[in-house]
């Protein structure tokens, strides 16, 4: 039930003859590998490598939307001896300028659910200053949690240092698995099959959680981190499922962090950049 790619109908395939298995959280992928121009609106890139995918698990890509997954970390997470789509657009010199950008839409309609901007920011899509993370490791988009916050009160769960990953390919915001009865126990959550339940008529009176970085604080109010399906009220976290590689908590901030602020990822300086989003 998904769009599929046809190379017998490009004349400007090639394939080498190489496969390769991409691990995931949640299994694995056998891709064969080949090159092609990709073309995204008025971007063209010739010559760039990509799998097509011969064998995946069925949990959880036939129930999702989307046809592929576009890779828009460091080269260390992609296959080594091959170019990512980003080291291409620098390459190229097609990107105005060496960062991109992403906004979602608190509200998102059918019709649209954000905008990717390759090159470049939107300042119409936030508002206010642009805080700066440093990427402490290019690998993941990863950067430094200096404290977490629920409410008033500092949880000290990153005295010594924690670590988040920006990711727009992750829904939730996972949270350190060593926290995470802690923190449900602390917003008054219920575990159950669908998830921790709370109240929907408690969102508003629910904690607004901080994450300290780069020296700001940024918050995170219920009415974002709640999601509410046809009246079930659970809230948008889950366990981290990468292994820490340092030993620092490891947190990902995704989709439910990313709706409340715009990012922006500068290749040229390695970092992130977060403005609250319009």
């Amino acid at each position: 039930n998904h769009a599929r790619f046809n190379s017998s109908l490009s004349s400007t395939f090639s394939g080498i003859g190489v496969t390769y298995t991409l691990s995931y959280g949640f299994g694995d992928l056998l891709v064969a590998l080949g090159y092609d121009t990709v073309t995204i609106q008025n971007i063209v890139i010739t010559n760039q490598e990509f799998g097509l995918s011969l064998e995946e698990p069925s949990r959880p890509f036939y129930y999702l939307d989307f046809d592929g997954i576009l890779g828009m970390a460091y080269p260390g997470v992609g296959i080594s001896g091959y170019n990512t789509l980003l080291q291409n657009l620098l390459q190229q010199s097609q990107l105005a300028q060496p960062i991109f950008s992403f906004y979602y839409s608190r509200n998102p309609t059918y019709s649209y659910g954000g905008e990717v901007i390759l090159g470049g920011v939107d300042p119409q899509l936030y508002s206010g200053e642009i805080l700066w993370a440093p990427v402490i490791q290019e690998l993941y988009w990863k950067i430094a949690i200096e404290e977490f916050s629920i409410g008033p009160s500092t949880t000290g769960w990153c005295s010594q240092g924690c670590h988040g990953i920006v990711d727009t390919g992750t829904f939730l915001l996972t949270i350190p698995g060593q926290f995470m009865s802690a923190f449900l126990q602390a917003l008054g959550a219920e575990e159950s099959d669908y998830g921790a339940i709370v109240d929907c008529s408690s969102i508003p009176s629910m904690p607004i959680l901080y994450f300290a970085i780069s020296g700001a604080q940024l918050p995170l109010p219920p009415s974002v981190y709640v999601l509410n399906n046809d009246g079930v009220c659970t809230v948008g976290v889950e366990s981290t499922y990468v292994p820490s590689a340092s030993g620092q908590p490891l947190w990902i901030l995704g989709n439910i962090f990313l709706r409340q602020y715009y990012s922006i990822f500068d290749l040229a300086s390695n970092r992130v950049g977060f403005a609250l989003s319009a």
